[in-house]
């Protein structure tokens, strides 16, 4: 079977559902020369009026592609970098994302936006390695965060297909994982519905991205002793709670694995639902980025502020300890 990468799936995702549909077309900055590689090979498949540079504008830009929905096109808005989501906000959450609501569900904004590189990236520092999913799960847009590459091009595909505003976060520390995958078995994968990529009896790790592979590892690690159960959530928003209470139902312990600031993010979310709803045999933990945190250029400070493997081991222990 041949190999895929992240990146690739990405690729493929919006090459196939530009083939399928002739609503969807793609727009941002540099997207004709792929500057991601995410978009290589669409201008010269698809042409200008499908594959469209924007100009370095991101509010223009995404409130272009809201009416462009409110007509019936499907955009897709890439952009190169994560904080330039804090500039479009207010076109995503309160206009885009409310215009269904306020009309009853007679409009439809029907628009995905694509992070291709969302997270930390060495010497990329405080204002490019942000990765605010949780502002957005926060505003009750569906967000998406997918692990694998499979993955990426399963909800990128519904996403595209949602007629819903969608925000894709692409991981940069996921961009270079590769599957190997008959390209037959990629399809739709639905919103709202998580994976468990390991089975487990002690302890159930929910990990957000790509710390999936990290939690994996750390699995691995410590499987001569600990049964861990790797629960990836897969959308930030809507979260699938049902998924969540049958993992813990079988290992009866917690600890969410999440690249987001501490206070107010999805870990703190899922740890206060699992409180409310479900039977738990010892105090939660989780591991997460500092509160308010900014990445720092400096390599080793950089590391200093990512959730990483030790963090978690330390924090399966701990739960282990009741």
């Amino acid at each position: 079977m041949p190999w895929l990468s992240y990146q690739k799936a990405l690729n493929r995702a919006l090459a196939d559902e530009l083939a399928r549909d002739p609503a969807v077309f793609v727009l941002g900055e540099d997207v004709r020369v792929a500057v991601s590689n995410v978009t290589a090979g669409l201008f010269k498949r698809f042409g200008p009026d499908r594959v469209l540079d924007a100009p370095l504008s991101e509010q223009a830009f995404t409130s272009f592609a809201t009416g462009a929905a409110l007509t019936g096109r499907r955009p897709v808005v890439e952009f190169q970098i994560p904080s330039l989501l804090y500039l479009v906000f207010e076109q995503i959450a309160n206009q885009a994302h409310k215009f269904s609501l306020m009309t009853g569900g007679q409009a439809r904004v029907p628009v995905t936006y694509l992070v291709p590189g969302s997270g930390s990236r060495t010497g990329w520092a405080g204002q490019h390695s942000d990765h605010p999913y949780a502002l957005f799960a926060h505003a009750g847009v569906k967000t998406v965060v997918p692990a694998t590459p499979e993955d990426a091009y399963g909800l990128l595909t519904t996403a595209i297909r949602d007629d819903d505003p969608v925000v894709v976060f692409a991981p940069a520390a996921a961009l270079g994982v590769r599957v190997d995958i008959d390209y037959d078995e990629l399809g739709p994968v639905p919103l709202g519905v998580g994976r468990v990529h390991r089975e487990g009896g002690d302890v159930t790790v929910v990990a957000i991205g790509h710390l999936v592979h990290d939690a994996l590892a750390v699995a691995e690690e410590l499987s001569g002793d600990v049964s861990v159960e790797v629960f990836d959530p897969r959308t930030a928003y809507p979260f699938d709670w049902d998924g969540l209470a049958a993992s813990v139902a079988r290992t009866g312990r917690l600890v969410v694995f999440d690249d987001s600031n501490r206070m107010c993010g999805i870990a703190a979310e899922v740890i206060a639902t699992a409180a409310e709803r479900l039977d738990l045999l010892a105090p939660p933990a989780r591991v997460t980025r500092p509160d308010g945190a900014v990445v720092p250029f400096a390599l080793g400070l950089d590391h200093a502020v990512q959730p990483d493997r030790g963090r978690l081991t330390t924090a399966i222990q701990k739960v282990l300890k009741y």
